[in-house]
Order: structure tokens, then sequence, then C-alpha cells
């Protein structure tokens, strides 16, 4: 497989790319990228064996049952740090190692429980991010891992196209039929 190949299943949908400026029609639709990503995810799972949920998206990548459980973990981080950001004056965020979370024995189980935890957290998330005002959205956190601080505009574009990039992986496992695993 080319580097190239590898890129494009590592990206099925591009990498994020913050717009020079962020409307308020961008804000709309990322945030209802966020809030539908419990549900599209719950449709795209629900009828799926075993084995299906164990296919893997790209060689190397994490099987659905991975991406799933990473979705909850990660977007339990995100409302965090939205918080935080919401009531600390730029605070700086603990980063995670996701990799090693994957690994841990929770990810082998169930996915219900990780559906359930997206859906709280999507629901809380959408309340908090559609009653911001433009003041909050300047808000801003710092990511020691990239030393760069992130306004909250920006972060609701982030994890909008976080849970689309994994939705589409999740698409990309079952087309691949288990071929990477």
């Amino acid at each position: 497989m080319t580097e190239k190949e590898l890129y494009r299943l590592r990206f099925p949908i591009g990498e994020f790319n913050t717009p020079e400026s962020i409307t308020k029609v961008h804000l709309q639709d990322w945030i209802q990228s966020i809030e539908s990503l419990p549900q599209r995810i719950q449709e795209l799972s629900k009828n799926l064996s075993e084995d299906e949920l164990n296919y893997k998206y790209r060689p190397d990548g994490w099987t659905i049952k991975q991406v799933i459980h990473h979705c909850a973990d990660s977007h339990m981080n995100s409302i965090i740090r939205f918080k935080l950001a919401l009531t600390e004056e730029s605070p700086t965020i603990r980063p995670y190692f996701e990799d090693r979370f994957a690994k841990l024995e929770d990810y082998n189980n169930s996915i219900e429980d990780a559906i359930s935890i997206l859906k709280g957290i999507h629901k809380k998330l959408g309340i908090i991010l559609k009653n911001l005002n433009e003041d909050e959205l300047q808000r801003e956190f710092i990511h020691p891992e990239h030393n760069k601080r992130f306004s909250i505009a920006e972060t609701i574009g982030v994890y909008a196209w976080h849970s689309n990039h994994h939705y589409a992986h999740i698409k990309q496992a079952l087309e691949s039929k288990g071929q990477f695993n």
C-alpha cells in the first residue's frame, strides 16, 4: 500500500483546516454534526456482529469497537476542555495517550456503554455550544502538545471534524469487510 493510499485511509475526510473566518453558519453546521454523532453511530452499528465490530478501518488501525469507545473518551475530554475554557483564564488542558486508552479492557466490551456516554455528552455539549455568546466563542485554552492556543469557536470545528472523521472510519471499516484485520 502506498503512502498516499494509507493517508486516505487514515484521513478519509481530510484533515481539519480552520477557516480564516468562522461564521455563524460554520458554527451551526459544526454543532449539528456534534449533536448528531451518537445517533449516526448507533444507526450504523446497531446490527453489527462481533466480527464486524472488530473490522479495522486501515492496516494497524483501530477496530470499529475501539473507534466508538475512543469517541466516548475523547468527547468526555472535550466537554471538560470547553468548560475549563469557559470558567478559567486560558487554562492549559491535559492531553492523554489515546493509543494507550484503546488497549484498556473497556475497549473490548460492548459499545452500548460508549454510545450511552456519547448520547449524554453530546446532549450537554449541544446545550452549551448553542448558547455561547461572541465573547465566549473567543475564549481559549492552551494545548501543550501543540504549544498552541485554541479558541472555543475553533474547537467546535475540531470536534465536529473529529466526529465526522471517526464516523467515516466506521463506514470505511464496514466497506473493507475486514480486509485490514
